[in-house]
């Protein structure tokens, strides 16, 4: 249906401040956040595909993490829609389990017990139909089932001039300032030519079924079942991992369960998984209990999706000629983590905060490109976590410890950074750039470290599986680990701020120095790729989650 909002119309041209080219999850929230932040901004959305839309089988990237979590819940005020029509996220959970059926038997990676920071799996479908109520609820002109057809883009003061298709008839907008949420379709990224290569080789193939695939259902070891308090497994974004790729369990509220495969292109190619027959034959071979469960008639096939070369990147995202991309229109890293939603948070965030200063008559021009630098070196940091990783995947030794090392990398900077509103505050960015520029340091070295740890394992004899498997390496248990979790939304004025951030810095520091510790003690002579040269002076604690790490090692 389209929109009931009547429009100001000149010659059957309507005029508004912001059109937003797609009403997907990166176009409706952009709207909603402008319209929260000033009810008076004229929004228009042109939407391709018809409100409303079906739920569960209907769009991929249905996991969130803290920065889109909070940003859904807290920023755009969620809340009460994501506690009542979707599921409370168990957190990650890893189980090493390549060929393996007894997975209660596999060592296991996750929480026994819920961290306090909420996130969400969130259905697609359902959400960006309640997202599409709420935006015109909010008075933002929302047109679906409307398809663009021509854009004239403004270099001047002059206004952008859009062109599409809604309800049978051509139609013509002029807006201040336009901004691409399309997805992949990028509508301004192939205007401009703004594509830009990406080296990283992953390629992903999906489905969604009916049902709920419960891991409890996998074992009937009443101590396995009862490591996990309430919530069960089955809430948790379940990764089960093997060189070179994890495969993904994800429920969803609509009684559906979404499943996909993710992998590095050269260790498992595409063609050996582009059908669901494939898919199903690839899994009986790397995760055979899983594929036993799918197997049952109640889990019915809904849909099957594939990608090839997923990530890429983009030249440029915000404009002095008024015009942005957000979203996949722009920059997409990797499922691995469920960034998806948090580059949504911060691109919207930045390209708010530019409109606001147009709006108000500041000068944005410097600001377009400092955005635009701190969201590239937001996207390049995230890279490092992924690009030549694959094979780690399936180390039972030092994925567990990899995964340590990124949640806290991310709750140390970038995530209380975004959950304490401070993205678009300049000046204690500036004051902040050396601990930025040594967390980011600190990460290279210390995933040039992991890829050699792991490559020496993979070099030498395998561990005995006796002394690795049947084990819950479980991450409440680690107490600064959980108190970071639940710092992330402290009140903290700006003095107490930088100070939680060097704080969280020394943290890193630690941890980096522990995990030296722990790769010499598998590889005495293994190449420290440059982490001892950024230690030199660092007073550190070692040992800081010793009992830990000695169940890892």
């Amino acid at each position: 249906m389209s929109s009931s909002n009547s429009a100001n119309t000149t010659h059957d041209v309507t005029t508004h401040d912001v059109v937003v080219l797609g009403g997907g999850l990166a176009g409706l929230t952009l709207a909603i956040q402008l319209k929260r932040r000033d009810p008076d901004i004229d929004i228009a959305v042109l939407e391709r595909r018809a409100h409303p839309v079906p739920e569960a089988a209907f769009k991929v990237g249905e996991s969130t993490v803290e920065i889109g979590a909070h940003y859904f819940a807290n920023v755009l005020g969620l809340r009460e829609h994501l506690d009542s029509e979707h599921i409370r996220k168990f957190g990650f959970r890893f189980f090493f389990s390549d060929g393996r059926r007894d997975i209660d038997r596999c060592t296991e990676l996750g929480v026994s017990q819920l961290l306090p920071t909420p996130s969400w799996q969130i259905d697609r479908g359902r959400f960006e139909n309640f997202l599409g109520e709420e935006a015109r609820r909010l008075g933002v002109r929302f047109h679906d089932g409307a398809t663009v057809r021509g854009l004239a883009m403004s270099d001047s003061d002059a206004p952008h001039a859009i062109a599409f298709e809604h309800d049978g008839a051509t139609r013509n907008a002029t807006a201040r300032w336009v901004v691409d949420a399309s997805g992949r379709a990028g509508l301004l990224k192939r205007k401009f030519d703004l594509a830009a290569p990406e080296i990283h080789d992953a390629n992903a193939v999906w489905w969604r079924v009916d049902g709920i695939v419960d891991p409890k259902l996998w074992s009937d070891d009443a101590d396995w079942l009862a490591r996990c308090t309430p919530p069960d497994r089955w809430r948790s974004t379940n990764h089960m991992c093997g060189p070179g790729y994890w495969f993904w369990l994800i429920p969803l509220s609509s009684g559906a369960h979404s499943l996909g495969i993710v992998c590095d292109a050269t260790m498992h190619p595409l063609e050996t998984m582009n059908t669901h027959e494939k898919a199903m034959a690839w899994l009986r071979e790397h995760q055979p209990r899983v594929a036993e469960a799918l197997d049952a008639p109640e889990h019915r096939l809904q849909d099957f999706l594939f990608l090839r070369h997923f990530s890429h990147g983009c030249k440029q995202l915000f404009s002095n000629d008024r015009w942005a991309l957000t979203g996949e229109a722009g920059l997409f890293p990797d499922p691995f983590y469920s960034p998806g939603s948090d580059f949504i948070a911060i691109s919207n965030t930045l390209i708010c905060d530019l409109i606001d200063k147009d709006r108000s008559g500041k000068s944005y021009g410097a600001y377009v490109d400092i955005y635009q630098q701190l969201h590239f070196g937001f996207f390049e940091n995230t890279m490092t976590l992924y690009r030549g990783q694959y094979p780690l995947f399936g180390d039972a030794q030092v994925m567990p410890v990899k995964v340590i090392w990124d949640y806290t990398y991310y709750w140390s900077l970038l995530a209380p950074l975004f959950c304490s509103d401070k993205l678009t505050e300049i000046a204690l960015l500036g004051r902040l750039r050396p601990q930025f520029e040594r967390g980011r340091d600190l990460n290279l070295a210390m995933q040039a470290l992991l890829r050699t740890w792991g490559e020496r394992n993979r070099a030498a004899d395998p561990p005995d599986p006796a002394t690795l498997d049947g084990r819950l390496l479980d991450q409440f248990n680690i107490d600064w680990f959980h108190e970071m979790n639940r710092a992330l939304h402290d009140a903290l004025d700006n003095a107490a701020f930088e100070q939680r951030i060097r704080d969280n810095l020394s943290r890193m520091e630690w941890l980096a120095f522990e995990i030296l510790v722990q790769a010499r003690a598998s590889h005495p002579d293994i190449d420290d790729c440059g982490m001892a040269a950024l230690m030199q002076g660092i007073a550190v604690e070692p040992l800081l989650a010793s009992a830990w790490y000695a169940t890892a090692a």
